[in-house]
């Protein structure tokens, strides 16, 4: 795709740090749409830095965003770590319904037990998994089995110790 080709928001994406990406969605909201669809698509090297910009200018319970939740769920597990750590810290500043915390947690449970995904991407997953751990407590034998050793000695020395942190203040 040459120059000419690119849209104005990709051409950001793809070009600006954050502070003039954030500028750009800002006096551009008639992109906003845009931005939430190339941060759920497989449009690499768009989609997980549209991600990651919609992390970080949505508003909390953000209405634009909430009617995609459905289609986030359905494609995390496909996406690369990046894209799905920005995705998994969208879903977390929204108010997930009852109706997708099932597959929310499934889909979060998956990433997270896949040892070779980025620590942080993992640490996210878990932080959504203990979210609904607190609506539902009969979850909480899953999730002691999800902290077994296996899941958590390839984990950077922080990433483990926020694990454990996040397990000790749900369990005391």
């Amino acid at each position: 795709m040459n120059y000419q080709e690119e849209i104005n928001l990709e051409f950001t994406l793809k070009n600006s740090y954050k502070n003039d990406c954030l500028s750009y969605i800002t006096s551009h909201q008639e992109d906003f749409q845009e931005l939430i669809e190339l941060s759920i698509s497989d449009k690499q090297p768009y989609s997980w830095r549209a991600a990651w910009l919609l992390s970080s200018c949505m508003d909390n319970n953000d209405q634009r965003v909430k009617s995609h939740i459905q289609n986030i769920i359905d494609i995390l597990p496909d996406r690369q770590n990046s894209q799905q750590w920005s995705l998994l810290k969208v879903l977390q500043r929204i108010e997930i319904e009852p109706e997708y915390e099932g597959q929310l947690f499934d889909t979060c449970t998956i990433i997270w037990k896949n040892i070779n995904n980025k620590p942080f991407t993992r640490f996210q997953a878990f932080k959504i998994m203990v979210a609904i751990l607190k609506k539902y407590p009969d979850l909480s034998n899953e999730i002691k089995l999800l902290t077994d050793p296996y899941y958590t000695d390839n984990l950077s020395d922080n990433s483990r110790k926020s694990v454990f942190k996040l397990m000790d203040k749900f369990f005391s």
